[in-house]
Formats: structure tokens, C-alpha cells, sequence
């Protein structure tokens, strides 16, 4: 168990729930089941709906291992109080997960372009901003999250108008993906698409 420091630290290094979190969970109970991944799952919120209300046996993934260790604590939690807890696995979008793995992969990525300025070279960085464009860490996962999907399995991904909706969608597509837009929310400077991909 952290300590109050120690949690302190945590909540200032890792991504907590907000709008777009939401918005992916929003689109992804009623959708999965079976074996669910979440890449970049932050501190664990989303896989833990996940868990709550479907019946997929989820696993969430983050590259931050303070991250790893927040969402670590929040599936123990769960199980606390008898629900069935989620797996986290540290490790750089599908990295770590072998082929045909998942019936359904979620992730709310990194999506800001950078702002060279207000840049802080810090964990908090890594988990807002996507590079240049906002499509640094998209690009590399959509050439590669089809290995871990099973046949019929699907991608839930949300972008952010602030990326490049027609560029994220070109990279699907050149991927071998169709889509469709499970749920859309506009917000004073942007608006928040949740794409099925298959």
C-alpha cells in the first residue's frame, strides 16, 4: 500500500480520468467481451469499468511505471470489494502481448501536438502530448495492434479533432481498417470521436 506522499506523487505522474476517459468507457460497455486490452490505461479507471460493467476479462497496460503501479492498486482494490480485478502489464502499446491475443483493444492516447514552450520532459508530458502533429504514439500503434487481435476482433480508439481526424483515419486505412464512430462529444476547443475500428 503507497503511502499519502507517495500517492501524492502518483496523482501528478499519471494520467487521471477525465472527458476523454469517459468517452472511451462510454463507448467500449456494450461493445466488448471475451479478452480485453487497454493501452495506456493511466490510472486504471477505464479498465476498471471495464470490469465493473461487462464481462471481459480485461488486462491494462502503460509504459509509466508509476501508472502500472496505480492501476496495479485499483484492481486490488476491486478485488477488496469482490469484483474480479484486472491484470497490468507494463510495456510500450502491444509490445508485450503475443498474436491474435485480444477480441478488443481501447486506447485513449497520448494526442496534444507538442507545445515546445510549455514542454516539461516528465511523465505527465508523456501521457498528453502525440509529437508534432498529436500523431507520434497513433501512427506506431495502429501499424501494429492488428497482430494482437483476434479474427473479428476490434480497436475502440479515440481521437481528438486537435490530431487529425482524416490523418488518423488514412493511417487505418492503410492499415487494413474500416471504422465507425461509436460516440462524438464537442468541447469549446475540440471535439472527441471514440472510432471502431475492424
Amino acid at each position: 500500500m503507497t503511502d499519502l506522499a507517495e500517492r501524492r506523487g502518483m496523482n501528478t505522474t499519471v494520467y487521471q480520468p477525465a472527458e476523454d476517459s469517459g468517452l472511451l468507457a462510454q463507448a467500449a460497455i456494450g461493445r466488448v467481451s471475451g479478452r480485453v486490452l487497454e493501452v495506456g490505461t493511466g490510472s486504471g479507471w477505464v479498465a476498471s469499468q471495464l470490469v465493473q460493467k461487462t464481462d471481459a476479462d480485461v488486462v491494462a497496460s502503460d509504459l509509466n511505471p508509476h501508472a502500472c503501479a496505480q492501476a496495479a492498486e485499483r484492481s486490488a482494490n476491486l478485488r477488496e470489494d469482490g469484483h474480479r480485478g484486472f491484470d497490468v502489464v507494463r510495456g510500450n502499446l502491444v509490445d508485450p502481448f503475443c498474436d491474435d491475443s485480444f477480441d478488443a483493444v481501447a486506447f485513449n492516447p497520448p494526442y496534444l501536438p507538442e507545445d515546445l514552450e510549455a514542454a516539461r520532459d516528465d511523465w505527465m508530458e508523456v501521457a498528453l502530448t502525440g509529437g508534432e502533429d498529436g500523431r507520434e504514439i497513433i501512427d506506431p500503434f495502429l501499424d501494429t495492434v492488428g497482430r494482437v487481435l483476434k479474427p473479428d476482433g476490434e480497436v475502440l480508439l479515440l481521437v481528438s479533432s486537435l490530431t487529425g481526424y482524416d490523418e488518423v483515419l488514412a493511417r487505418a486505412e492503410a492499415n487494413g481498417f474500416g471504422h465507425d464512430v461509436v460516440v462524438q462529444e464537442s468541447y469549446p476547443y475540440e471535439t472527441l470521436s471514440v472510432l471502431a475500428l475492424k
